[in-house]
């Protein structure tokens, strides 16, 4: 999987956490609603069936070997980003236009 970046605040948090010295604040039932809310977050309970060109498949294929990530990760990841809008398009130029 590719290397994320952390900040130092990040660094210092993963760093005290991987060597055990990291207590959490948590109350028993903050924890149990933001444990409940990331189930519902991640839960993959449709599954949907669509047609794409090979050409567009084997882009994926590599881009999600590249991120050392299933495939089907990479489609789902970019759906949701879209229907969140989050998903960044790439193929902007500097002054904010799309290129053709």
């Amino acid at each position: 999987m590719a290397k994320t970046k952390l900040n130092a605040e990040e660094q210092e948090l993963l760093e005290a956490y991987e060597s055990g010295e990291f207590e959490s604040d948590l109350d028993a039932d903050r924890r149990e609603y933001l444990t409940k809310a990331a189930e519902e977050m991640f839960k993959k309970d449709k599954r949907i069936n669509i047609r794409n060109s090979s050409r567009d498949l084997e882009a994926f294929e590599r881009r999600a070997l590249e991120e050392g990530l299933p495939y089907q990760f990479l489609v789902s990841s970019v759906l949701h980003k879209c229907v969140s809008g989050s998903l960044k398009d790439i193929s902007a130029n500097k002054s904010g236009q799309r290129t053709r």
